[in-house]
Protein backbone atom coordinates (compact mmCIF):
# COMPACT_ATOMS: atom_id res chain seq x y z
CA UNK A 1 0.00 0.00 0.00
CA UNK A 2 1.36 3.64 -0.47
CA UNK A 3 1.78 5.68 2.26
CA UNK A 4 0.70 9.48 2.88
CA UNK A 5 1.73 11.85 4.62
CA UNK A 6 -1.43 13.27 7.03
CA UNK A 7 0.97 15.96 8.90
CA UNK A 8 4.82 16.12 9.46
CA UNK A 9 5.06 13.56 12.33
CA UNK A 10 2.42 10.89 10.98
CA UNK A 11 2.17 8.83 7.52
CA UNK A 12 -0.74 6.87 6.52
CA UNK A 13 -1.34 3.84 4.78
CA UNK A 14 -3.76 3.76 1.75
CA UNK A 15 -6.49 1.98 1.81
CA UNK A 16 -9.75 1.45 -0.31
CA UNK A 17 -13.31 0.54 -0.01
CA UNK A 18 -15.37 -1.59 -2.12
CA UNK A 19 -16.84 1.61 -3.51
CA UNK A 20 -13.67 2.59 -4.13
CA UNK A 21 -12.80 -0.05 -7.13
CA UNK A 22 -14.72 -1.58 -9.80
CA UNK A 23 -14.76 -4.40 -11.93
CA UNK A 24 -13.58 -4.62 -15.09
CA UNK A 25 -14.73 -6.18 -18.01
CA UNK A 26 -12.54 -8.23 -20.66
CA UNK A 27 -12.59 -9.73 -24.55
CA UNK A 28 -15.01 -12.38 -23.42
CA UNK A 29 -18.15 -12.82 -22.43
CA UNK A 30 -20.15 -15.89 -21.34
CA UNK A 31 -24.05 -16.89 -20.67
CA UNK A 32 -24.84 -16.67 -16.99
CA UNK A 33 -26.15 -19.97 -17.03
CA UNK A 34 -22.86 -21.24 -17.91
CA UNK A 35 -21.28 -19.56 -14.51
CA UNK A 36 -20.91 -21.80 -11.48
CA UNK A 37 -20.54 -19.94 -8.07
CA UNK A 38 -19.67 -23.46 -5.89
CA UNK A 39 -16.81 -23.49 -3.18
CA UNK A 40 -15.91 -26.14 -1.11
CA UNK A 41 -14.00 -25.85 2.64
CA UNK A 42 -12.41 -29.36 3.66
CA UNK A 43 -14.85 -31.72 2.70
CA UNK A 44 -17.98 -29.43 2.39
CA UNK A 45 -19.01 -27.86 -1.03
CA UNK A 46 -21.67 -25.41 -1.24
CA UNK A 47 -23.97 -24.09 -4.08
CA UNK A 48 -23.06 -20.50 -3.03
CA UNK A 49 -20.69 -18.65 -2.20
CA UNK A 50 -22.08 -17.04 1.12
CA UNK A 51 -21.61 -18.09 4.84
CA UNK A 52 -24.48 -16.54 7.03
CA UNK A 53 -23.00 -14.57 9.53
CA UNK A 54 -23.92 -15.63 12.99
CA UNK A 55 -26.51 -12.67 13.69
CA UNK A 56 -29.48 -13.21 15.66
CA UNK A 57 -31.11 -10.59 13.78
CA UNK A 58 -30.95 -13.02 11.08
CA UNK A 59 -30.37 -16.44 11.59
CA UNK A 60 -32.65 -18.62 13.58
CA UNK A 61 -32.35 -22.12 13.63
CA UNK A 62 -35.10 -22.15 10.83
CA UNK A 63 -33.30 -19.58 8.75
CA UNK A 64 -30.21 -21.58 9.27
CA UNK A 65 -31.88 -24.32 7.98
CA UNK A 66 -33.57 -22.49 4.93
CA UNK A 67 -29.83 -21.03 4.04
CA UNK A 68 -28.82 -24.73 3.90
CA UNK A 69 -31.44 -25.76 1.51
CA UNK A 70 -30.39 -22.78 -0.48
CA UNK A 71 -26.57 -24.00 -0.89
CA UNK A 72 -25.23 -21.75 1.20
CA UNK A 73 -24.08 -22.22 4.89
CA UNK A 74 -25.94 -20.75 7.87
CA UNK A 75 -24.03 -20.48 10.96
CA UNK A 76 -25.91 -19.65 14.62
CA UNK A 77 -24.67 -17.98 17.30
CA UNK A 78 -23.89 -20.10 19.95
CA UNK A 79 -24.57 -16.91 22.33
CA UNK A 80 -27.44 -15.83 20.76
CA UNK A 81 -31.35 -15.89 21.98
CA UNK A 82 -31.77 -19.60 21.22
CA UNK A 83 -29.19 -20.75 23.71
CA UNK A 84 -30.31 -18.35 26.64
CA UNK A 85 -33.77 -18.88 26.28
CA UNK A 86 -36.09 -21.91 25.04
CA UNK A 87 -38.17 -19.74 23.22
CA UNK A 88 -36.87 -16.33 22.67
CA UNK A 89 -39.90 -14.89 20.74
CA UNK A 90 -41.02 -12.63 23.74
CA UNK A 91 -37.30 -11.48 23.89
CA UNK A 92 -37.22 -10.96 20.16
CA UNK A 93 -40.17 -8.52 20.11
CA UNK A 94 -39.05 -6.28 22.90
CA UNK A 95 -36.12 -5.74 20.81
CA UNK A 96 -37.87 -4.84 17.69
CA UNK A 97 -40.83 -2.76 19.85
CA UNK A 98 -37.97 -0.91 21.56
CA UNK A 99 -37.66 2.83 21.66
CA UNK A 100 -34.60 4.19 20.11
CA UNK A 101 -33.21 5.78 22.71
CA UNK A 102 -33.72 2.36 25.13
CA UNK A 103 -32.73 -0.18 22.66
CA UNK A 104 -29.46 -0.87 23.52
CA UNK A 105 -30.38 -1.12 27.48
CA UNK A 106 -32.99 -3.48 26.17
CA UNK A 107 -30.61 -5.91 24.39
CA UNK A 108 -28.26 -5.64 27.20
CA UNK A 109 -31.29 -6.95 29.79
CA UNK A 110 -32.25 -9.25 27.53
CA UNK A 111 -28.61 -11.18 26.66
CA UNK A 112 -28.33 -10.99 30.29
CA UNK A 113 -30.06 -14.63 30.65
CA UNK A 114 -26.86 -16.97 31.03
CA UNK A 115 -26.39 -19.42 28.03
CA UNK A 116 -27.34 -22.71 28.44
CA UNK A 117 -25.45 -25.55 27.35
CA UNK A 118 -28.17 -27.61 26.79
CA UNK A 119 -30.09 -25.35 24.32
CA UNK A 120 -26.52 -25.28 22.36
CA UNK A 121 -27.11 -28.95 21.66
CA UNK A 122 -30.88 -28.73 20.90
CA UNK A 123 -30.40 -26.29 18.87
CA UNK A 124 -27.33 -28.04 16.45
CA UNK A 125 -29.60 -31.28 16.96
CA UNK A 126 -32.63 -29.21 15.02
CA UNK A 127 -30.28 -28.18 12.09
CA UNK A 128 -28.17 -31.61 11.83
CA UNK A 129 -32.13 -33.46 11.66
CA UNK A 130 -32.92 -30.95 8.47
CA UNK A 131 -30.01 -32.83 6.47
CA UNK A 132 -27.93 -29.30 5.95
CA UNK A 133 -24.26 -28.73 6.75
CA UNK A 134 -24.34 -27.84 11.05
CA UNK A 135 -22.00 -25.02 11.89
CA UNK A 136 -22.15 -22.98 15.39
CA UNK A 137 -20.08 -19.63 15.79
CA UNK A 138 -18.62 -18.69 19.65
CA UNK A 139 -16.84 -15.41 20.53
CA UNK A 140 -12.78 -16.03 21.02
CA UNK A 141 -13.80 -14.95 24.81
CA UNK A 142 -16.34 -17.96 25.43
CA UNK A 143 -14.67 -20.79 22.88
CA UNK A 144 -13.16 -22.77 25.63
CA UNK A 145 -15.94 -23.02 27.95
CA UNK A 146 -18.33 -24.13 25.56
CA UNK A 147 -16.51 -26.24 23.11
CA UNK A 148 -17.04 -29.26 24.30
CA UNK A 149 -20.61 -28.88 23.95
CA UNK A 150 -20.71 -27.92 20.49
CA UNK A 151 -18.53 -30.54 19.59
CA UNK A 152 -20.25 -33.49 21.76
CA UNK A 153 -23.41 -31.89 19.66
CA UNK A 154 -21.68 -32.90 16.38
CA UNK A 155 -20.73 -29.60 15.10
CA UNK A 156 -19.63 -30.31 11.34
CA UNK A 157 -18.18 -26.69 11.26
CA UNK A 158 -16.95 -24.39 14.16
CA UNK A 159 -16.82 -20.65 13.52
CA UNK A 160 -14.56 -18.20 15.98
CA UNK A 161 -15.87 -14.74 15.39
CA UNK A 162 -15.20 -11.39 16.88
CA UNK A 163 -14.20 -8.00 15.49
CA UNK A 164 -10.54 -9.13 15.76
CA UNK A 165 -9.49 -12.23 16.89
CA UNK A 166 -5.29 -12.72 16.91
CA UNK A 167 -3.17 -15.82 17.58
CA UNK A 168 -0.93 -13.90 19.83
CA UNK A 169 -3.57 -12.74 22.68
CA UNK A 170 -1.65 -11.63 25.85
CA UNK A 171 -3.49 -11.01 29.08
CA UNK A 172 -2.16 -10.50 33.21
CA UNK A 173 -5.34 -11.96 34.42
CA UNK A 174 -7.12 -14.59 32.05
CA UNK A 175 -5.46 -17.50 30.37
CA UNK A 176 -5.72 -16.69 26.23
CA UNK A 177 -7.27 -19.45 23.92
CA UNK A 178 -4.11 -21.21 22.48
CA UNK A 179 -5.33 -21.32 18.67
CA UNK A 180 -2.76 -23.78 17.32
CA UNK A 181 -3.60 -26.12 20.61
CA UNK A 182 -7.21 -25.35 20.19
CA UNK A 183 -7.74 -26.24 16.79
CA UNK A 184 -4.77 -29.13 16.44
CA UNK A 185 -7.44 -31.18 18.62
CA UNK A 186 -10.25 -30.72 16.96
CA UNK A 187 -12.08 -33.02 14.05
CA UNK A 188 -13.60 -30.50 12.48
CA UNK A 189 -12.35 -27.52 10.01
CA UNK A 190 -12.48 -23.82 12.20
CA UNK A 191 -13.64 -20.22 10.68
CA UNK A 192 -11.29 -17.78 12.36
CA UNK A 193 -11.49 -14.18 12.30
CA UNK A 194 -11.69 -10.93 11.93
CA UNK A 195 -8.15 -10.50 10.87
CA UNK A 196 -8.06 -7.19 8.75
CA UNK A 197 -4.51 -7.34 8.17
CA UNK A 198 -1.07 -9.41 5.99
CA UNK A 199 0.53 -9.95 8.99
CA UNK A 200 -2.78 -11.16 11.54
CA UNK A 201 -4.01 -13.34 8.77
CA UNK A 202 -0.90 -15.18 8.27
CA UNK A 203 -0.85 -16.00 11.96
CA UNK A 204 -4.68 -17.20 11.94
CA UNK A 205 -3.37 -19.37 8.51
CA UNK A 206 -0.47 -20.61 10.89
CA UNK A 207 -2.89 -21.88 13.68
CA UNK A 208 -4.51 -24.54 11.42
CA UNK A 209 -7.43 -22.70 10.68
CA UNK A 210 -9.79 -23.49 7.53
CA UNK A 211 -10.83 -20.41 6.60
CA UNK A 212 -10.11 -16.69 7.98
CA UNK A 213 -12.99 -13.83 8.20
CA UNK A 214 -11.53 -11.25 6.87
CA UNK A 215 -13.18 -7.32 8.41
CA UNK A 216 -13.61 -5.55 11.86
CA UNK A 217 -16.44 -4.23 12.78
CA UNK A 218 -17.77 -2.84 9.42
CA UNK A 219 -21.44 -3.72 8.94
CA UNK A 220 -24.20 -1.68 9.19
CA UNK A 221 -25.05 -2.46 12.81
CA UNK A 222 -21.67 -2.20 14.10
CA UNK A 223 -20.44 1.17 15.70
CA UNK A 224 -16.52 0.18 16.05
CA UNK A 225 -15.33 3.05 13.92
CA UNK A 226 -17.04 5.83 16.24
CA UNK A 227 -16.28 4.07 19.27
CA UNK A 228 -12.96 2.57 18.98
CA UNK A 229 -11.42 4.77 16.01
CA UNK A 230 -10.60 1.26 14.53
CA UNK A 231 -11.71 0.68 10.31
CA UNK A 232 -10.54 -1.74 7.80
CA UNK A 233 -10.95 -0.58 4.44
CA UNK A 234 -12.36 -3.89 2.85
CA UNK A 235 -11.25 -4.22 -0.81
CA UNK A 236 -7.34 -3.41 0.65
CA UNK A 237 -8.10 -5.64 3.79
CA UNK A 238 -9.77 -8.59 1.48
CA UNK A 239 -6.31 -8.44 -0.95
CA UNK A 240 -4.27 -7.82 1.55
CA UNK A 241 -5.23 -11.30 3.29
CA UNK A 242 -5.56 -13.25 0.22
CA UNK A 243 -1.64 -12.26 -0.49
CA UNK A 244 -1.53 -13.95 2.62
CA UNK A 245 -2.94 -16.68 1.65
CA UNK A 246 -0.84 -16.81 -1.39
CA UNK A 247 2.36 -16.86 0.81
CA UNK A 248 1.17 -19.32 3.49
CA UNK A 249 0.71 -21.93 0.63
CA UNK A 250 4.26 -21.71 -0.40
CA UNK A 251 5.51 -22.27 3.17
CA UNK A 252 3.34 -24.83 4.31
CA UNK A 253 3.76 -26.88 0.95
CA UNK A 254 0.19 -26.02 -0.66
CA UNK A 255 -2.59 -26.17 2.14
CA UNK A 256 -4.98 -23.81 1.27
CA UNK A 257 -6.74 -21.67 3.59
CA UNK A 258 -10.21 -19.61 2.47
CA UNK A 259 -10.35 -16.50 2.73
CA UNK A 260 -13.91 -14.66 3.79
CA UNK A 261 -15.10 -11.78 3.33
CA UNK A 262 -17.05 -10.45 6.75
CA UNK A 263 -18.14 -6.60 6.28
CA UNK A 264 -19.16 -3.77 3.76
CA UNK A 265 -21.10 -6.23 2.00
CA UNK A 266 -24.67 -4.13 2.21
CA UNK A 267 -25.06 -4.87 -1.75
CA UNK A 268 -24.94 -7.36 -4.48
CA UNK A 269 -21.90 -5.42 -6.21
CA UNK A 270 -20.05 -5.64 -3.07
CA UNK A 271 -20.42 -9.83 -3.27
CA UNK A 272 -18.86 -9.20 -6.42
CA UNK A 273 -15.87 -6.81 -5.56
CA UNK A 274 -15.08 -9.44 -2.49
CA UNK A 275 -14.45 -12.21 -4.31
CA UNK A 276 -12.22 -9.87 -7.28
CA UNK A 277 -10.04 -8.52 -4.53
CA UNK A 278 -9.30 -12.36 -3.63
CA UNK A 279 -12.47 -13.58 -1.74
CA UNK A 280 -13.28 -17.84 -1.58
CA UNK A 281 -16.96 -16.36 -0.16
CA UNK A 282 -18.77 -13.70 1.63
CA UNK A 283 -20.39 -13.39 5.17
CA UNK A 284 -23.29 -11.28 4.71
CA UNK A 285 -25.99 -10.04 7.89
CA UNK A 286 -27.36 -6.86 6.83
CA UNK A 287 -28.76 -8.16 3.41
CA UNK A 288 -29.96 -11.63 5.33
CA UNK A 289 -31.95 -9.67 8.16
CA UNK A 290 -33.93 -7.77 5.12
CA UNK A 291 -35.55 -11.61 4.73
CA UNK A 292 -39.05 -11.75 5.53
CA UNK A 293 -37.99 -14.91 7.52
CA UNK A 294 -35.18 -13.02 9.50
CA UNK A 295 -36.09 -12.86 13.36
CA UNK A 296 -35.39 -9.39 13.78
CA UNK A 297 -38.66 -8.12 12.30
CA UNK A 298 -36.49 -5.72 10.29
CA UNK A 299 -34.11 -4.60 12.63
CA UNK A 300 -30.83 -5.92 12.46
CA UNK A 301 -27.95 -6.27 15.75
CA UNK A 302 -25.16 -7.91 16.40
CA UNK A 303 -23.50 -8.93 19.74
CA UNK A 304 -20.72 -5.71 19.81
CA UNK A 305 -24.44 -4.16 20.68
CA UNK A 306 -25.19 -6.07 23.76
CA UNK A 307 -21.49 -5.33 26.10
CA UNK A 308 -22.55 -4.50 29.23
CA UNK A 309 -19.46 -2.24 29.42
CA UNK A 310 -19.16 -0.82 26.45
CA UNK A 311 -21.64 -1.50 23.51
CA UNK A 312 -20.03 -1.40 20.15
CA UNK A 313 -23.09 -1.40 18.00
CA UNK A 314 -26.59 -0.42 17.13
CA UNK A 315 -30.01 -2.04 16.44
CA UNK A 316 -30.81 -0.44 13.24
CA UNK A 317 -33.76 -0.74 10.83
CA UNK A 318 -32.92 -2.38 7.82
CA UNK A 319 -36.32 -3.26 6.45
CA UNK A 320 -37.79 -6.27 4.77
CA UNK A 321 -36.80 -6.98 1.18
CA UNK A 322 -38.49 -10.01 0.61
CA UNK A 323 -38.07 -14.10 1.22
CA UNK A 324 -34.88 -15.44 1.64
CA UNK A 325 -35.02 -17.40 -1.22
CA UNK A 326 -35.42 -14.21 -3.66
CA UNK A 327 -32.73 -12.30 -1.69
CA UNK A 328 -30.55 -15.01 -2.79
CA UNK A 329 -31.86 -15.93 -6.07
CA UNK A 330 -34.69 -13.80 -7.36
CA UNK A 331 -36.36 -12.46 -8.58
CA UNK A 332 -35.48 -9.16 -7.72
CA UNK A 333 -38.35 -6.17 -7.67
CA UNK A 334 -35.69 -3.48 -7.30
CA UNK A 335 -32.28 -2.11 -8.86
CA UNK A 336 -30.42 -1.59 -5.50
CA UNK A 337 -28.22 -4.98 -5.37
CA UNK A 338 -30.42 -6.13 -2.10
CA UNK A 339 -32.05 -8.64 -3.89
CA UNK A 340 -30.90 -11.83 -6.36
CA UNK A 341 -27.33 -11.61 -5.14
CA UNK A 342 -26.24 -14.69 -6.90
CA UNK A 343 -27.78 -14.04 -9.89
CA UNK A 344 -25.59 -10.62 -9.89
CA UNK A 345 -22.68 -12.27 -8.94
CA UNK A 346 -23.12 -14.91 -12.24
CA UNK A 347 -24.24 -11.62 -14.54
CA UNK A 348 -21.13 -9.94 -13.27
CA UNK A 349 -18.98 -12.94 -13.88
CA UNK A 350 -20.34 -14.07 -17.12
CA UNK A 351 -19.84 -10.32 -18.59
CA UNK A 352 -16.29 -10.17 -17.54
CA UNK A 353 -16.02 -13.49 -18.81
CA UNK A 354 -15.26 -16.03 -16.19
CA UNK A 355 -16.34 -19.09 -15.40
CA UNK A 356 -16.00 -19.73 -11.80
CA UNK A 357 -15.41 -17.63 -8.39
CA UNK A 358 -11.79 -19.16 -8.27
CA UNK A 359 -10.86 -17.45 -11.69
CA UNK A 360 -13.13 -14.98 -10.90
CA UNK A 361 -10.52 -13.93 -8.05
CA UNK A 362 -8.01 -12.93 -10.78
CA UNK A 363 -10.14 -10.15 -12.75
CA UNK A 364 -8.73 -6.89 -13.06
CA UNK A 365 -10.35 -3.58 -10.87
CA UNK A 366 -9.54 0.08 -10.89
CA UNK A 367 -10.02 2.87 -8.95
CA UNK A 368 -12.53 5.31 -9.20
CA UNK A 369 -11.58 8.09 -11.43
CA UNK A 370 -13.10 10.46 -8.62
CA UNK A 371 -10.08 9.13 -6.19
Amino acid sequence: MNEVEIGRSKRALRGYAFDDIAVVPTRRTRDPEDVSTSWSIDAYSFGLPVVAAPMDSAMSPATVIEMGHLGGLGVLDLEGLWTRYEDPTQQLGEIASAKPEDATSVLQRVYSKPVQPELITQRLSEIRSAGVTVAGALSPQRTAEFADVVIKAGVDMFVIRGNTVSAEHVSKSVEPLNLKEFIYKLDVPVIVGGAATYTAALHLMRTGAAGVLVGFGGGAAGATRKVLGIHAPMATAVADVAAARRDYMDESGGRYVHVIADGGLGHSGDIVKAIACGADAVMLGTVLARAAEAPGHGWHWGQEAVSTSLPRGNRVWVGTEGPLSEIMNGPAHNADGTANLIGALKRSMATTGYSDVKEFQRVDVVLNSYL
